[in-house]
């Protein structure tokens, strides 16, 4: 638990810094035998700081409250 409140802790600081990134797909436009047409298309992705302050509290209470397992026998 506590290995998952730390990566839950450190994606939500980089949600929080980086609020969302672009990507790029190749779209086929014409397609006739030998000839052919992409495009290249521009995506983004974006999402409000608040998520990753809500999944660094949820990281910070997994880290706090987690339990750790005992081995087993």
């Amino acid at each position: 638990m506590k290995t998952a409140g730390i990566v839950l802790l450190i994606i939500g600081l980089f949600m929080t810094v980086y609020t969302g990134f672009t990507y790029i797909t190749k779209e086929k436009v014409v397609d006739l035998g030998a000839l052919e047409i992409t495009k290249e298309k521009e995506h983004s992705l974006d999402w409000q700081p608040y998520v990753g302050i809500g999944t660094m509290v949820i990281g910070g209470a997994l880290l706090v409250f987690g339990r750790k397992q005992s081995p087993t026998t």
